[in-house]
C-alpha cells in the first residue's frame, strides 16, 4: 500500500466524508500503531477514531506531524512562513537576525519544524563568528616541553627518575564545555528531524566544525537542566539556541526521562497554546504601563475541601488562570489565553466552564476575559452573561476577546518608533479592557 499523507489546519476535522482517502482507512493488526494513536487522542494532541466506514481525525492546537504506520498526518499552523517566524522570535525572546536572499525566500517556503531549525542554524553561526564559550580545564599530563606547573609530586612517587619529559599540570581554554556540546548535539538531532536537504546538509556541515573541538552528548532531563543553572554572563549569548533546542526536543518526543509507560512517536508536534501564551506574556509585561501582570497566578482558597470531608486528605484544588492583571493591589482583570480561533469554532463548553469559575471567584457583576488569535480582521468582542438560573439574574460576564496575530505581527516588525509604541500601548489596553467607547472593531494597526 502507498504511503498516505493527509494535510490538515490546526482544529480541524476530518473524517470519510471530508477525505475519500480516510474512506475504509484502518490501521489494520498493527498493534503498535494503535498504541500510539491511543496515546495521541488520550493526551488531547490529536484525536484518531476508527470508524464503520474508515478512519476520523480531529486536531487542536498542536502542529506539526506524525507517522502512524503507513499513514503521514501533517498539521500546519494557519499563519505561517516569515510572520509566524516574527512572532516566534518575539514570543521566545529570540535575535532577529538579519536574513538575505535564498533564506529570505527558503523561510516562506518552510514547514514550521523547519522555521525553528533555520533559526537555531542562524543562531548557531552568529554564536561562532563571535567566538564559542571557552573554559579553563585542569589537565595533567606528561609533557617534554613543560608548561603550567610540573607536579612534582607525581615525579617523585615514579622515583624522580631523569626522563626526556616532566609531569605538569596546566588549565588550557577548551572549547568543549556544556553550553557547546549541547549545541552540537541540538544540531545534530536539528539534522536529522529536517526534511529539507539544503537545510540538512548546512547543519551537517556547522556540526562538523563545532565536532573538531567539542563531543556530542544525549539530551537528557538532567543534562538540559544542568545547563540552564549554568548559564551565566558569559554565555547568555547561547539562551536562544538553548530555548530552540529545548522545544526541537519537546516537539521530536526524544525521552526525557525513563518512563516505561512513554510512547515515542515518529514525528513532531508542537503545543501552540505554550507559544501563544508566550507571546502575550512578553506583549503584556512590555506595554501594560501602570498595571501588574502576573502569569499563572494561583487563586488560593477559591476551592477548599470542608472539614471534615477530605477523607483522602488531598490537597485542595488551586486555579491558576493564564494572567492576572492588578492595580495598587486590587484586582482588575483575570485573562486566560487559548489558541483556538473562537471567531469561527466557538467556545466548548470545558472553557466555559473554566472561565465561569474564574469569573465568579471575584464576586457578583465580575468578569473574566479569554484571549483567542484570528487572522479575521473582522473579528470582534463577544460577552457572555452568567445568570442565576431561576432569576435570570447576572451574576458574572465572559467575554472572548480576538487578538489579530496579523496586525500583531506588523506592529512587532516595525521599528520602535514613538508612533508605533503608542499603537502598542492601546493594543496592550485593549486586550485587558476591550474596545474604547462607541468603537466596533479592534484597534487597526497602521501598514
Amino acid at each position: 500500500m502507498s504511503p498516505t499523507t493527509i494535510i490538515m489546519s490546526e482544529w480541524e476535522r476530518r473524517g470519510p466524508d471530508e477525505d475519500v482517502r480516510l474512506l475504509g482507512y484502518s490501521f489494520g493488526d498493527d498493534e503498535t500503531v494503535r498504541l500510539r494513536a491511543r496515546r495521541l487522542t488520550e493526551s488531547g494532541r490529536v484525536e484518531f477514531r476508527e470508524l464503520r466506514d474508515g478512519l476520523f481525525i480531529r486536531s487542536n492546537s498542536y502542529v506539526g506531524n506524525v507517522q502512524l504506520g503507513n499513514l503521514r498526518l501533517v498539521i500546519q499552523p494557519k499563519i505561517s512562513g516569515a510572520p509566524l517566524l516574527n512572532l516566534l522570535r518575539y514570543a521566545y525572546n529570540l535575535r532577529n537576525l538579519d536574513l538575505h536572499g535564498p533564506a529570505t525566500q527558503a523561510i516562506g517556503d518552510s514547514t514550521f519544524l523547519d522555521l525553528l531549525i533555520h533559526q537555531l542554524l542562524v543562531e548557531t553561526q552568529e554564536l561562532i563568528a563571535r567566538g564559542l564559550h571557552r573554559n579553563y580545564e585542569r589537565t595533567e599530563n606528561v609533557l617534554t616541553s613543560p608548561r603550567g606547573r610540573i607536579d612534582f609530586q607525581r615525579y617523585a612517587l615514579n622515583g624522580g627518575t631523569a626522563k626526556a619529559a616532566l609531569p605538569c599540570i596546566y588549565h588550557p581554554r577548551l572549547q568543549n564545555t556544556l553550553v557547546n556540546r549541547v549545541l552540537l548535539s541540538g544540531l545534530q538531532l536539528a539534522a536529522r528531524l529536517t526534511g529539507d536537504l539544503i537545510l540538512r546538509a548546512r547543519l551537517r556541515r556547522l556540526a562538523a566544525l563545532l565536532a573538531d573541538d567539542v563531543l556530542p552528548l544525549r539530551l537528557e532531563r538532567q543534562v538540559m537542566g544542568r545547563v540552564w543553572r549554568e548559564i551565566d554572563r558569559r554565555t547568555a549569548a547561547y539562551r536562544p539556541s538553548l530555548i530552540l533546542i529545548q522545544m526541537l526536543i519537546q516537539m521530536a518526543g526524544v525521552r526525557l526521562d525513563e518512563s516505561p509507560e512513554q510512547v515515542r512517536l515518529p514525528g513532531f508536534l508542537f503545543d501552540m497554546n505554550r507559544f501563544f501564551q508566550a507571546f502575550l506574556s512578553r506583549f503584556l509585561h512590555e506595554n501594560l504601563l501602570g498595571h501588574k501582570v502576573q502569569d499563572e497566578y494561583r487563586l488560593r482558597d477559591m476551592m477548599v475541601y470542608a472539614e471534615g470531608f477530605n477523607p483522602r486528605g488531598l490537597e485542595s484544588p488551586t486555579p491558576r488562570p493564564d494572567f492576572v492583571v492588578s492595580t495598587r493591589g486590587s484586582i482588575v482583570a483575570i485573562l486566560d489565553a487559548k489558541y483556538i480561533d473562537l471567531w469561527h469554532h466557538g467556545p466548548p463548553a470545558s472553557i466555559l466552564y473554566q472561565l465561569t469559575v474564574y469569573a465568579l471567584s471575584q464576586g457578583l457583576g465580575s468578569s473574566t476575559t479569554i484571549l483567542y488569535p484570528t487572522m479575521d480582521a473582522s473579528a470582534s468582542e463577544s460577552r457572555l452573561d452568567i445568570r442565576h438560573p431561576l432569576n435570570q439574574r447576572i451574576q458574572a460576564q465572559i467575554i472572548l476577546r480576538p487578538v489579530h496575530l496579523g496586525q500583531l505581527e506588523q506592529l512587532i516588525s516595525h521599528s520602535v518608533s514613538h508612533r508605533n509604541r503608542q499603537h502598542r500601548l492601546g493594543v496592550a489596553k485593549y486586550m485587558i479592557f476591550g474596545e474604547p467607547t462607541g468603537a466596533t472593531s479592534p484597534i487597526q494597526i497602521p501598514q
